[in-house]
């Protein structure tokens, strides 16, 4: 069996458990910053929680710190910056940029809804969207971040998304994983624009 079958097959998720819970464990500290700096800033939950697409389609749920109002959004076609959209709070901003926001889904990994790496889970009614390329994404667990994450993000369109995503499940390595999650450390700190790559 080639290796990157066995990676994929077998180490993958024995991995994704156990860095997911020592990262549970060492960034509790900062869970609790967020939650209270959440409350503290805006009425409302501390955390949001969607229904996502996993593996397979399955349908689960996935938490995020809030980082919205209770005031309705906008919906556009527009690609701006993760803390410029309408409704965002002030302490949703920073959590935003620097994926604080995101880190709840640790859990998810844990569970065994989402991978440490993996194309970002899509919305249900994203399905019919979904091109051949689009439904190659499904194949795998979703990530907590991405090959697209790490190559634009936002500034990408959606068939840009799918063919990153096409690619991370054609060639589903240790190594691979290991570079998304150092290029993702670099996002974070950067910013997601400067890594967009032009088609």
């Amino acid at each position: 069996m080639p290796a990157v079958r066995i990676y994929a097959r077998f180490l993958k998720r024995p991995l994704d458990i156990v860095v997911a819970a020592i990262l549970l464990a060492v960034l509790s500290p900062l869970f609790l910053l967020a939650a209270i700096i959440v409350r503290l800033d805006s009425p409302g939950p501390v955390f949001f929680s969607q229904r996502r697409l996993g593996r397979g389609g399955r349908v689960f749920t996935l938490h995020k710190f809030r980082t919205m109002t209770d005031e309705p959004r906008k919906v556009t076609g527009e690609i701006r910056d993760s803390g410029a959209d309408v409704g965002v709070t002030r302490a949703g901003y920073w959590l935003r940029r620097f994926k604080i926001d995101e880190l709840p889904q640790l859990w998810n990994v844990l569970v065994g809804d989402m991978s440490l790496v993996g194309p970002r889970p899509a919305m249900p009614q994203q399905l019919d969207e979904l091109d051949e390329v689009g439904r190659m994404r499904l194949l795998v667990r979703p990530g907590l971040t991405g090959l697209a994450q790490v190559n634009g993000n936002i500034f990408l369109t959606w068939p840009q998304r799918w063919r990153f995503d096409r690619q991370y499940v054609e060639n589903v390595t240790f190594i691979t994983d290991v570079g998304i999650m150092l290029r993702t450390a670099l996002v974070i700190l950067l910013g997601e624009r400067r890594f967009a790559k032009e088609d």
